[in-house]
């Protein structure tokens, strides 16, 4: 005798037994706690209070005036002279075949055309050179101020002293 519910058991028989529930997954570890976010906040929050700190310092602000001033004088002097003569000389002496007689004679005859020229010629030329010069210049400056950012004096007392803020943060923890 067929059922034609399967749910169904046979009259006489005993129904079969249940199958046993899957076993429940195991609860996620719980993640470990991540750094107490008031350490970092703390942190900022004294190292503001020591640059506020120290920028009333008068030797410091001198130091940093003076850092300044020779980082700006370094950036220009290497964009404005440096790499514009390297580049004046070396491309010349690479397109000569590294031969210097060969360059001064293809040079000779411009030179000799220059002088020779009438005035408003010769200024036209003496200005696109010192397009060229300061185009070289202006774009050497720009990637030498990225490349090489100014790092303040302040920003260096204000790394020591936080240094030993964290050691001395550390101690007390322990």
């Amino acid at each position: 005798m067929t059922s034609e519910n399967n749910n169904e058991t046979p009259p006489g028989e005993s129904p079969a037994p249940a199958p046993a529930p899957a076993p429940a997954p195991a609860p996620a570890p719980a993640p470990a706690p991540a750094p107490a976010p008031v350490e970092i906040e703390a942190y900022w929050v004294e190292r503001k209070r020591y640059l506020n700190e120290i920028k009333k310092i008068p030797e410091l602000r001198i130091r940093y005036i003076k850092s300044a001033l020779i980082y700006l004088l370094r950036r220009f002097l290497w964009s404005f002279t440096f790499f514009p003569i390297f580049i004046a000389f070396w491309v010349p002496l690479v397109l000569s075949r590294f031969n210097p007689v060969a360059m001064v004679q293809d040079i000779l005859p411009s030179l000799q055309s220059f002088v020779e020229a009438n005035p408003q010629s010769q200024a036209a030329t003496i200005e696109t050179l010192f397009i060229a010069w300061f185009s070289i210049g202006f774009t050497f400056a720009v990637f030498d101020f990225i490349l090489t950012p100014f790092k303040s004096p302040y920003e260096y007392e204000a790394d020591v002293h936080m240094r030993a803020w964290e050691e001395l943060q550390t101690r007390n923890k322990t």
